[in-house]
């Protein structure tokens, strides 16, 4: 199986990893931490802001694969408060157009750098 390491210009791995990897079919992004590329720092907004964030990395990843938004099939959240879940859920909506990608949110008691939410995906290339 192919294994080829995809990277986003936007994105700053805080750790031994890829942005994605691209099997040749399928496309997993790492997960992704809110952190905005023009200072480095962690994005000082709120939830819904830093929902954007992961997700204009994550669509970056997938850019360099070839990919977009339309190409999801599978993503996870993670929250570190579950009251966060609705404008989490209001800035996700906005970056999918229906049907959207299969989810499962989860609340955890921390994330990478103390944000808010952290979001990895799996796309699928089309067959043909």
């Amino acid at each position: 199986m192919p294994r080829t390491p995809l990277h986003s210009p936007t994105a700053q791995a805080v750790g031994p990893y890829s942005h994605g990897i691209d099997d040749g079919r399928y496309v997993f992004c790492s997960g992704q931490t809110p952190i905005d590329p023009a200072t480095g720092a962690l994005h000082a907004g709120g939830v819904d802001a830093q929902t954007h964030q992961c997700f204009d990395h994550l669509f970056s990843v997938l850019a360099d694969a070839g990919l977009g938004p339309e190409h999801v099939v599978k993503v996870n959240v993670y929250l570190r408060d579950m009251a966060d879940f609705p404008a989490m859920n209001e800035a996700y909506q906005s970056r999918f157009e229906a049907p959207f990608p299969a989810r499962t949110t989860i609340g955890v008691a921390g994330l990478p750098l103390d944000a808010r939410v952290e979001i990895e995906l799996i796309a699928k290339r089309d067959e043909g």
